[in-house]
Formats: structure tokens, C-alpha cells, sequence
């Protein structure tokens, strides 16, 4: 993959957690979860008096890492990122291009929280945090994902530009799996940047994203057609798929801001033109001068 566009701006505008935020969270969380851990260990504790010493210790071990570990993960995986602590707070786990997160996202990040919050007393955890630019702990950066700010008024100029209409849902069957996020996340960077970038670097950084894309999905650009413009029709095929997986047939027209066309029966609508589209569209544009055919005009 060629790492032509870098930078640590999420997904849909959306601010990276600073400590405070975060630290509260975890506070309410861990009260929870540890007073869940006291009640069900007297109960079990309780239930396994007969048993033996070797079983109460084992069932003991067993809750503490179910509470500690178990727990967190299946609430992080089905919530999609939110537990109590953070919907309380108001914040949100994503990954690093601001997708929703899944199992093993939240199993690093458990994994790793284990030691982080509670071996060490949350000393590592808010040390990394204040190192880190975004705030993350170590669970994050291994985990590759960040905790952002929800209530936060999304950035226009984030959203991405949607494909030439004729190009929409021609990518619906790609195979995005072997995607690795670096790429969408240069791809994403890219797409928004576009209207300010003189046309032959676009046209170059384009070209080259569009070949390691393609090479990945097994779909090249259709002939003829700027590479952006097949960059943004994949980018948003995994952009439908992701609000499928986090939201359903509702569609995040409400979180992202973006105005969306109404969708076929069982599929999520795609976003119409974002506003900077539409103001490039008022002012005599089109899809067309957008996603530039060639390079020439430079």
C-alpha cells in the first residue's frame, strides 16, 4: 500500500476523548462492573461452599475474568462502542479511520485494559493517554481504534463526496474484507481534500490509491473514469456497509448530518451530496468537474 496521505483526523469530524472524559467513563464502568463482580462472587461463593477450596478458587478466578475481561468486550461489540460509562459521557469507541469496532477490536482492547486499568491501578492507561495525541491508552493503539466525542457538531468539510450517480451500487459485491484501514483512511483523506489539491497531484495520488485499492478488491477503475471517482464508489459501498452493521435500515442520517435519499426495500440509503458538493454544484459545477477525467487541464 503506498502511504500517500497521512494525518489522525476521525471519521464524520468527530473530536478524540481527552482524559477527563475518558477517566470518568472508566469510573463509572469500573463501579459497575466491580459491584456486579462483588454480588455474583458471595452468590457463586455461596453456591460453591460444598464444593471444596480448588472450586471455589476456580469459580472465583473464572468471575473475575468474566466481570473484568468477559464482560466489557461483549458489551463494547454488541453496543458498538458504547458501554455505560461511555454513553453516559457521551463518548464513542471507533477505529482509527472512524468505522464502528468489532469483536476483536474490543477483545485487544479488554485484553490489554485488564492490565492497563487494573494491574496497574490505571497508571499506564493514563500515562498513554496523556502522551498520546489522541488520547489513547495502550488498549487503543494495539487495538487500532480511538475514543471520540459524539456530541460534537459534525464538520462539513469531513464528509465525503459521493460517487458519480452512475457509479452508485455498481460496487455492492466487492469483497472489502482484505482492506486494511491504513488504506481507507488514505482513501477517506484524500476524497475530502480533493476540491484543494492542484489536478495533477490529484490525479497522481489518485491513480496510485486506486491501483493499490483495486489490486486488494479484485475490481479496477472503470476505463475512462478519474481514479477518485472509483475511489469514492468503494469507499462508499464500505461506508453503506458500515452504517448497515451499526445502525440497520435506519441509516445515520442522524449522527452524520448528511441528507440521504430514501433506500430500496431492506438496504440502507446512500448519502446525497454533501454540502460541499452542493455549493460547487451552484456555482455552474457537476459530478463531472469534480472527479476530473484526466489530468490535462492542469
Amino acid at each position: 500500500m503506498s502511504g500517500l496521505v497521512t494525518g489522525d483526523a476521525v471519521v464524520l469530524g468527530l473530536r478524540p476523548a481527552r482524559l477527563p472524559s475518558r477517566a470518568m467513563a472508566i469510573a463509572i464502568d469500573v463501579v459497575l462492573v466491580v459491584g456486579v463482580y462483588v454480588l455474583m462472587s458471595l452468590l457463586l461463593s455461596w453456591s460453591a461452599l460444598g464444593m471444596g477450596e480448588a472450586v471455589l478458587s476456580a469459580v472465583e478466578i473464572a468471575t473475575l475474568v468474566l466481570m473484568l475481561i468477559g464482560v466489557p468486550v461483549a458489551v463494547e461489540t454488541l453496543t458498538r462502542g458504547r458501554s455505560l460509562g461511555k454513553l453516559a459521557l457521551g463518548l464513542r469507541v471507533v477505529r482509527d479511520d472512524g468505522g464502528p469496532v468489532r469483536f476483536r477490536h474490543a477483545f485487544v482492547r479488554g485484553l490489554v485494559g485488564f492490565v492497563e486499568l487494573f494491574v496497574t491501578m490505571g497508571f499506564v492507561a493514563m500515562a498513554s493517554s496523556l502522551v498520546s495525541p489522541q488520547g489513547r491508552r495502550l488498549g487503543d493503539v494495539f487495538a487500532g481504534t480511538v475514543v471520540v466525542r459524539e456530541r460534537i457538531p459534525v464538520s462539513r468539510a469531513s464528509l465525503l463526496p459521493p460517487p458519480p450517480p452512475e457509479l452508485a451500487g455498481r460496487f455492492a459485491e466487492l469483497d472489502l474484507s482484505r482492506v486494511p484501514e491504513e488504506l481507507w483512511l488514505a482513501v477517506r483523506q484524500l476524497l475530502v481534500r480533493l476540491p484543494k489539491l492542484e489536478q495533477r497531484v490529484a490525479w497522481s495520488m489518485s491513480v496510485r490509491l486506486a491501483e493499490d485499492l483495486s489490486a486488494l478488491v479484485g475490481t479496477p477503475p472503470p476505463e475512462g473514469m478519474h481514479p477518485s471517482a472509483y475511489l469514492a464508489a468503494v469507499a462508499g459501498e464500505r461506508q453503506r456497509r458500515d452504517a448497515q452493521r451499526a445502525f440497520g435500515d435506519r441509516g445515520p442520517a442522524a449522527t452524520t448530518g448528511i441528507r440521504w435519499s430514501a433506500p430500496a426495500p431492506g438496504t440502507v440509503a446512500m448519502p446525497t451530496a454533501p454540502e460541499a458538493l452542493r455549493e460547487m454544484t451552484r456555482e455552474g459545477g457537476s459530478y463531472e468537474s469534480y472527479y476530473s477525467s484526466s489530468p490535462a487541464a492542469a
